[in-house]
């Protein structure tokens, strides 16, 4: 309920798109001063976004905490996303998870990703304690098959988290600077980026850098691709142009099953993987000087149908930042 003072949310949606931001900053400043939870959690999101604030991590932090110790739950769940992946603050894994506990006794979402947690084998920094069977199905180009990577309950999070945020694939137009269909990929995609990598999400990212002997660091944000009767990834290699810290490997998680078609596919090996929920494929962008492989030109094939659900984390040469969003080319 909102008390004397304090500005309708409305009144400072108002103020911003008369161009008064000043004004509706100084508003939401003076109500998150009283300590009302919506006026904090809206300033910590200007401060994660950095348009309307300049972008500041730790204080956005320090605002979720607060909005979270005033009742606010999606401020809780994204103080704690921000805690486990050391996003404005150290990483805390403990810490994470003790506040999902917490929470878990108010918030069904909360305490279904800690029944999540429970069943997986951690240590006491969310890394896993055993990983899977390595099937090696290319040694040059190396590509390897971790059957049962994930179980069906961690694939159904993953979708379910990325199924609000799917939207077709786009690109920008070189000449145009407009947004245009993916001419490649015409899958429906979306990013899990810091803020909804919460310790789930975070503990199989953990899983996916141990499969790929990287650092979780050098991870690109999870990636997540819808595809439809028809919809498909033509030929093309994951590596990046003039780029200063090279996509060196790519993981696949497939998902689910009770599909037809999609397999991966890569023609200059003679390679062909037919997907099957949980199974996760690694494989090597670049060759051993760090120059893109062209034998690693794969394509994902139309599904024929149902929906294939697919999750990709590209892996960097060195620590990718997912808040600066694209890297400025060489």
């Amino acid at each position: 309920m909102m008390t004397k003072g304090e500005p309708h949310p409305a009144h400072v949606d108002m103020l911003l798109e008369k161009g008064r931001t000043v004004e509706a900053i100084a508003a939401t400043e003076r109500a998150a001063a009283s300590g009302d939870k919506e006026a904090l959690f809206r300033l910590a999101l200007w401060h994660l976004i950095g348009e309307i604030l300049p972008r500041d991590l730790p204080r956005a932090h320090q605002l979720l905490r607060k909005a979270r110790e005033a009742g606010h739950v999606e401020a809780a769940h994204m103080e704690i996303a921000l805690t486990v992946t050391g996003s404005g603050a150290q990483a805390d894994w403990s810490t994470g998870c003790m506040l999902l506990q917490k929470l878990s006794s108010i918030d069904a979402a909360a305490a279904h990703q800690a029944q999540l947690l429970t069943a997986m084998r951690l240590d006491a920094f969310g890394v896993p304690k055993a990983l899977p069977k390595a099937e090696v199905l290319s040694a040059s180009p190396r590509v390897t098959l971790f059957r049962d990577f994930l179980t069906e309950a961690e694939c159904a999070h993953i979708a379910a988290t990325s199924a609000p945020l799917l939207e077709p694939s786009l690109v920008v137009d070189p000449a145009s600077g407009r947004q245009m269909p993916h001419p490649i990929r015409t899958s429906d995609g979306a990013l899990i980026g810091p803020t909804r990598e919460d310790p789930v999400i975070r503990a199989i990212n953990l899983r996916i850098a141990a499969i790929s002997q990287t650092d979780v660091a050098q991870g690109e944000a999870l990636t997540i691709l819808r595809y439809r009767p028809g919809q498909q990834y033509r030929l093309h290699l994951d590596t990046l142009p003039h780029t200063r810290n090279q996509r060196v490997k790519t993981v696949l998680v497939y998902l689910n099953g009770g599909f037809a078609g999609g397999e991966t596919q890569f023609p200059s090996i003679g390679l062909t993987v037919a997907p099957r929920g949980g199974d996760a494929l690694v494989f090597d962008n670049v060759t051993e000087d760090g120059r893109p492989d062209v034998r690693t030109k794969h394509a994902g094939l139309p599904v024929r149908a149902g929906a294939k659900w697919l999750a990709t984390r590209w892996i960097r040469a060195r620590s990718f930042d997912p808040w600066r969003g694209p890297e400025v080319p060489l």
